[in-house]
């Protein structure tokens, strides 16, 4: 400044125009050394900083560039310059050290930000992301980023120490905590769901209450957001996982197995024994050959011990139409080739109500895949239903029209029986 005011002075002009014109010649000089110093830092060091990255075999520092962590941190040079300048300006010194030290707090807090987020992406390209998952956390650490900078900035502006604000700040600790309830809340449910492995991303939960059925795509510290199979999303409120109860899929997508259980209802009044010539036809059936062999000589075996009296099929034991169909149903099952084999297979009776006999079908498919599941469990009661009248079995249907038209039409019907 005063190398300035020694050139001006032989001009002849007067002392305060020399003064004005000197102070602007060096905000002129300033500027210019600021904007080469920020064109410096950006196209040229930016780049071969960008250059050696894209070079290297690591991933993780893409990241970091990705996220304009180094752009970001270019916009101090100029502030650095510009805060060391102030001593040129003693009437502006105070004022340019301000908004230069805020802006730089300011510039520091972003590029803080942008770490914390690259750290996010690095972390989520991990398997272990998917188990534990800490956006929750850095959503946190932000929170105390920004109001550890805000009070920073406050305090620089006011010229107190930042220790005065934060005393402050305790008199309005209710408040503050009634402001973030929902992300303290948030945080506690985060390390809950985190700790006791309850929820993962990827995970298919269930929440009546939320209407939420479908794959976990995002777990933040306030909410979960769910996207249910008919691609709408539905957000859940973190805690709400911990406060109410959730069905997880996941048990079922580890094991391989999806299950299957159904009932098939049979009319009670077409169960029978089975006679000769049923026994014969039913000895035709593949998988039933063996199962038949092995149960007649039981029978045989059985009723000549006890001497049974076999004219009349209510003494000792018989097969039954409705025995040999369900074990038809079991050995089905046991050589479908969807059927996980080394999961629980049971084809049983119920309790027999007004809708007949159910036998239930308990089993699983070895695809979880929701369609491959609905095909197959599908084409499995696609045969069952086909296949019923071989056995001499109806499956239970209350009436409809159709059958009371037929009851109409019927002989019977218009003799008045």
């Amino acid at each position: 400044m005063d190398f300035i005011k020694n050139q001006l002075d032989g001009t002849g002009m007067s002392e305060q125009t020399i003064g004005y014109l000197s102070n602007l010649i060096m905000v002129v000089f300033i500027a210019v050394v600021s904007i080469l110093a920020n064109f410096i830092a950006k196209k040229i060091v930016l780049k071969i900083i960008i250059q050696i990255i894209n070079n290297n075999r690591y991933t993780w520092d893409k990241i970091i560039v990705e996220k304009k962590v180094f752009h970001n941190l270019s916009h101090l040079v100029p502030a650095i310059i510009i805060y060391y300048s102030a001593y040129v300006f003693p009437s502006y010194q105070a004022l340019i050290e301000k908004a230069a030290l805020t802006y730089m707090i300011v510039i520091t807090i972003t590029v803080l930000n942008a770490l914390l987020n690259a750290f996010d992406t690095i972390y989520r390209s991990y398997e272990v992301s998917k188990i534990r998952p800490i956006k929750g956390y850095i959503q946190v650490a932000k929170i105390i980023l920004f109001i550890i900078g805000g009070i920073i900035v406050i305090s620089s502006l006011i010229g107190q120490n930042p220790l005065i604000i934060l005393s402050g700040l305790g008199a309005l600790s209710a408040v503050l905590m009634l402001v973030f309830k929902d992300s303290i809340l948030g945080l506690v449910a985060g390390v809950q769901l985190s700790s006791n492995d309850m929820v993962r991303v990827g995970d298919w939960i269930e929440m009546p209450k939320y209407n939420a059925d479908g794959d976990v795509i995002d777990i933040t510290l306030n909410t979960v957001k769910v996207m249910n199979f008919d691609k709408t999303i539905t957000m859940i409120p973190s805690y709400a996982l911990i406060s109410d109860s959730f069905k997880n899929w996941r048990g079922m997508q580890v094991s391989g197995g999806r299950r299957i259980k159904r009932s098939v209802y049979i009319d009670t009044s077409s169960i029978s024994f089975c006679t000769k010539e049923m026994i014969g036809e039913f000895q035709k059936i593949h998988y039933l050959t063996d199962y038949l062999a092995t149960k007649l000589n039981e029978i045989n075996e059985y009723n000549m011990e006890h001497h049974i009296n076999t004219e009349s099929i209510v003494n000792g034991r018989q097969l039954t139409n409705v025995g040999v169909f369900r074990e038809y149903i079991h050995q089905y099952l046991r050589n479908h080739p969807k059927i996980h084999k080394d999961m629980t297979l049971i084809v049983r009776q119920l309790a027999p109500g007004d809708n007949g006999l159910p036998l239930e079908i308990y089993a699983f498919s070895n695809d979880i895949t929701w369609s491959v599941y609905e095909s197959v469990q599908a084409d499995i009661f696609d045969h069952i239903f086909a296949v019923a009248p071989t056995f001499g079995l109806r499956a239970f249907q209350n009436p409809t029209g159709h059958d009371i038209v037929q009851l109409k039409e019927s002989p019977q019907y218009s003799r008045g029986y």
